[in-house]
C-alpha cells in the first residue's frame, strides 16, 4: 500500500469497475475516480450511452452487461486483467403499495439491489485477494435505515445491502480488502427528474434536510473517491451517510 499521508487520494494505477457509470449518481462516481486517476470500467445495459458517457470521461471504458445476468457476469470478468476498486451502484425502485407487488416483482428487485451486489463483489474480491488489496463501495440509501409508505421493497432490498456490506466487511478484511457503503439521501438525478421538478418536494426539503435543497449526483463523488482511497485504508462495514442532514435531525 502506498504511503497515505503522501496523497492519499490519488488513485492512479487502479482499476475500478462503476456499475449503472453511464448516467446519474454511477455517472458522477466514474467521474471523480477518472479525475483522481483511476482507469475507470463503466458498466450499464445500453451501450449507445455507455460509449457517450465514455467520450465524457478520460480513460473511461465502456463494459455492457446486465447485472443480474449472471453467465454474463462471468464472461466479462474472464476479459478483466486486474480490478482494485468495485462500485456496485446500480439501484432499481418502484414506489408502489406493498399489494401492488406479486413475489416475483420482489424477487426481480432484490436481484438487482442486493444478488447482483453480492454476485459481482465475491468475483471483484477473488482479483482483489491475489493483489493483496482492493476496495468495495456499495450505493445502498438513506432508505435502509428509515422507511415510507409506498416503497417497502427497495427500503427491504437497501436494509440487505447494507448487512451485506458489513457480512463482507468481516469476511473480506483478512485480505486488506474494505467493504463500504454510500447512502445518500435525495438526488436530483435523471431518475428523480419528476420529483426534482415538484415544488412541494422541494418545499419539503427545504424545511427536512438540514442543507435545505436536493443533493446533486457530483456530491455523491467525493464520498466514493474517499471510501477507494488510502484515505480509508482503516475504514471497513461503515455506511457513510450524504444525505444533507435529512437523517440527523427531526
Amino acid at each position: 500500500m502506498s504511503d497515505p499521508r503522501a496523497h492519499p487520494f490519488d488513485l492512479t494505477g487502479r482499476t475500478a469497475l462503476v456499475t449503472g457509470g453511464g448516467r446519474g449518481i454511477g455517472f458522477a462516481i466514474s467521474q471523480g475516480l477518472a479525475d483522481a486517476g483511476a482507469s475507470v470500467l463503466i458498466n450499464g445495459r445500453d451501450e449507445t450511452v455507455l460509449k457517450q458517457a465514455a467520450k465524457q470521461i478520460e480513460g473511461a471504458t465502456p463494459l455492457p452487461f446486465d447485472i443480474t445476468d449472471s453467465a454474463r457476469i462471468n464472461a466479462t470478468f474472464q476479459n478483466i486483467d486486474a480490478l482494485d476498486i468495485l462500485i456496485n451502484n446500480v439501484g432499481v425502485r418502484d414506489r408502489n403499495p406493498i399489494d401492488a407487488f406479486n413475489l416475483d416483482d420482489f424477487r426481480n428487485i432484490l436481484d438487482a439491489n442486493v444478488v447482483a451486489a453480492f454476485d459481482l463483489s465475491r468475483r471483484a474480491a477473488g482479483m482483489m485477494k491475489m493483489k493483496g488489496r482492493g476496495r468495495i463501495v456499495n450505493v445502498t440509501s438513506i432508505a435502509g435505515d428509515i422507511a415510507r409508505s409506498g416503497d417497502a421493497i427497495y427500503t427491504a432490498s437497501k436494509a440487505a445491502l447494507t448487512g451485506l456490506t458489513r457480512a463482507m466487511a468481516a469476511e473480506f478484511g483478512p485480505h486488506a480488502i474494505t467493504v463500504n457503503a454510500i447512502a445518500p439521501g435525495y438526488v436530483a438525478s435523471e431518475t428523480n427528474a419528476p420529483m426534482v421538478a415538484d415544488p412541494e418536494i422541494a418545499k419539503f426539503l427545504e424545511n427536512r434536510t438540514a442543507l435545505g435543497r436536493w443533493a446533486e449526483p457530483e456530491e455523491l463523488a467525493g464520498a466514493a473517491v474517499f471510501l477507494a482511497s488510502d484515505a480509508a485504508s482503516y475504514i471497513t462495514g461503515h455506511v457513510l451517510t450524504v444525505d444533507g442532514g435529512f437523517t440527523a435531525h427531526f
